[in-house]
């Protein structure tokens, strides 16, 4: 596999820009039938997009955060599933970043390079809770390990070149193995039904004494013993993805007003566009979206000061600006979605027109962790200046 290697942001952003408008035109049906993107997603590893975080020591291009959020919300708002694929990639490109080996991260980020991808299988079903891991890591010898477990809504996986796993060892420790998509004993079985998101193909992995050698696992709970962003930049692409989500749905809504919507009789306006009630509710919404646009350059852009000056207070103000963005787009990303029937009309709740899959798409992924939690964490930080857990959910 080969696949371009972007220099800069601005080259990020303008491939992003472009793959969004292609990808836009199929994303309704690709919905509607259950059409997995397979093409779109090989059509982002090839255009080097998916390699943009990779240092620049290694050959890449290490776009800054605000960039990379930018390019998650370009790709929401033409399609949200295509665009939720790569999140974990980024993610497991960071925790290899943060605590590979020098030979591992040499590995690793040529295979990122060529184009190759992460998907992930971390999070498991019927457990006490989330970071309720039970999937193990055991050794087999000095030089390799054995996995077993099942994981749930391993989205990436199904698509994926490498699948980090998130397992604990005979110490109870988090550690990420990265195994190869074709590992004896490891399948990945499309069974996601969920209402929204449908072509994530975020289904159920097994692993069944899943050989792994030992150069290809990283102690991740190192990760939360000392200052870190790994919950800060998961979340800031879940935010874009949500501001995303919302902008492609105002923008089909207000096409639908122009060019479809009836005015309503006792408006005296020729078009549903002049209607001056309709005109109040796009701008509130155009404001609440701004709004969470806004929310998430200014948490995009903490991220990148904390990383040039890792601190505890660092990774505590960036903790918190990315948990303001996430709670903001997610109650903005539902809103919008919602309103989008209350402003186009009777016709717009047509099965047919499929209009529904922004709202289903933004009820289904701002399910992920519950804002709630982020406005206590920030409640508190803001009240008695307590600095957010190292959990990795913020």
């Amino acid at each position: 596999m080969s696949a371009h290697v972007i220099a800069d942001d601005a080259e990020a952003l303008a491939v992003a820009a472009a793959l969004a408008e292609e990808f836009r035109a199929g994303a309704c049906a690709r919905d509607a039938e259950r059409k997995l993107p397979r093409a779109e997603v090989e059509k982002l590893s090839a255009s080097g997009l998916l390699a943009v975080t990779v240092p620049a020591e290694h050959g890449g291009a290490d776009v800054s955060m605000l960039t990379l959020a930018e390019i998650f919300r370009l790709l929401a708002s033409a399609d949200a599933s295509l665009a939720q694929i790569p999140q974990s990639h980024f993610v497991y490109v960071n925790v290899v970043r943060r605590q590979g080996s020098q030979s591992q991260q040499r590995f690793f980020f040529a295979e990122v390079l060529a184009g190759r991808r992460f998907g992930n299988a971390q999070s498991e079903a019927g457990t006490k809770h989330v970071q309720d891991i039970r999937t193990r890591l055991e050794p087999r010898s000095e030089r390799s390990y054995v996995l077993t477990g099942v994981k749930h809504y391993a989205t990436g996986a199904l698509f994926a070149d490498w699948i980090p796993v998130l397992a604990r060892a005979e110490d109870e420790n988090l550690h990420v193995a990265y195994v190869p998509r074709n590992a004896p004993g490891l399948s990945v079985i499309d069974d996601w039904d969920g209402m929204g998101q449908r072509t994530t193909a975020s289904g159920t992995v097994r692993l069944e004494a899943v050989p792994v050698p030992a150069d290809r696992v990283l102690p991740h709970h190192l990760t939360f013993r000392q200052p870190q962003l790994h919950g800060a930049l998961a979340q800031l692409l879940h935010a874009a993805i949500d501001a995303g989500i919302a902008q492609g749905a105002l923008a089909e809504a207000a096409e639908f007003v122009r060019t479809k919507s009836r005015p309503w009789f006792e408006s005296g306006a020729e078009t549903a566009a002049e209607d001056p009630l309709l005109i109040q509710r796009f701008g509130e919404l155009a404001v609440q979206l701004r709004a969470s646009e806004a929310l998430l350059r200014e948490a995009a852009r903490t991220v990148d000061a904390a990383r040039a000056g890792l601190t505890d207070d660092s990774a505590a103000e960036a903790s918190i600006a990315v948990a303001a963005a996430k709670a903001h787009a997610a109650h903005v990303t539902v809103e919008v979605t919602g309103a989008l029937f209350e402003v186009a009309g009777t016709r717009s709740a047509l099965n047919s027109l499929n209009l529904h899959r922004h709202w289903r798409d933004a009820r289904t992924h701002t399910l992920h962790d519950p804002a709630r939690w982020k406005i206590q964490h920030i409640g508190r930080y803001v009240l008695s200046g307590t600095r957010p857990p190292r959990h990795g959910l913020l």
